[in-house]
């Protein structure tokens, strides 16, 4: 149960930063093909799939609701050894991948699976560079069945390994305003401001359906995926990893490298894979 939330906590912090996918993190920590199960199976296998789900929800609430406040801070100020964690954390999961391959002939179509993925990211991280304009979020109907749309959209990348959610809200204008009004919430809400709270709620409410909306959507396709082409998902899975920590390198944002720098960037990718490969035994 404590490992599963901290489970949470990783692919939670994974989901809000751009580049970084949620969707990978679980496959690093080995719990990917059981949360889609126990996600398409909630009804008919309740009780099973709520004590699995749980701790990994709280875990990931908690860790979103933490990292709007403090990943502004780790990324202005530590932005080399945050993103070298990060990389370390997706790469600690390669191995585990691998074994599900390994030994088995390697088709043709397995590598262009490999190399489709692995292109698709490094070409969202090449777009999304730069943040479209900031969407409006004001209350209104219109904006209300915008922001269930985007949940929808942002949730169901978030699913697929390699696939950073955070990075597509980015791209459609939303990232910033998403997260700022995620940190406004829990401010509002810590010092019990109604109108604060209320105006959160109305953001964040037609967001949130729209994300679960989407998760239950991708995790049916997802499933039916693995069940009938299992290594063409792997490869695909395996592209997705390898391009990840491209994709992180790409969006991020570097100052001057020095060897103190560098030196402690390396021991947090070294951390970060550590993790990685212990949350996933």
């Amino acid at each position: 149960m404590i490992k599963s939330f901290f489970k949470g906590i990783v692919i939670g912090i994974a989901n809000i930063i751009p580049g970084v996918s949620g969707g990978t993190m679980m496959v690093s920590m080995g719990i990917y093909d059981k949360l889609i199960h126990c996600i398409t199976h909630l009804f008919s296998e309740f009780k099973k799939s709520v004590l699995f789900l749980l701790p990994i929800a709280v875990g990931m609430a908690a860790a979103i609701a933490a990292s709007s406040f403090g990943l502004i801070f780790l990324f202005e100020h530590y932005p080399i050894q945050t993103n070298l964690l990060f990389v370390g954390l997706i790469l600690g999961g390669l191995p585990a991948i691998w074994g599900n391959v390994k030994g088995k002939k390697i088709q043709a179509g397995h590598i262009i699976a490999g190399i489709l993925f692995f292109g698709m990211v490094v070409g969202l991280a090449v777009m999304g560079e730069t943040e479209g304009n900031a969407a409006d979020l004001s209350f209104g109907i219109v904006n209300v069945i915008k922001l269930f749309g985007v949940g929808v959209i942002a949730s169901a990348t978030m699913v697929i390994p390699g696939v950073s959610g955070s990075m597509i809200l980015m791209l459609m204008g939303f990232y910033n305003p998403v997260l700022n009004a995620i940190k406004d919430f829990f401010t509002a809400l810590a010092a019990l401001d109604m109108d604060g709270i209320l105006a959160g709620c109305g953001i964040l409410v037609p967001f949130g359906i729209g994300v679960a909306a989407g998760i239950f959507g991708i995790a049916k396709l997802v499933e039916i995926i693995f069940e009938k082409f299992p290594l063409y998902a792997y490869w695909a899975i395996i592209g997705l990893i390898l391009s990840s920590p491209i994709a992180i390198l790409l969006m991020g944002t570097f100052p001057a490298l020095t060897v103190l720098n560098v030196l402690t960037g390396i021991i947090a990718l070294a951390v970060g894979f550590v993790i990685a490969m212990k949350l996933g035994e």
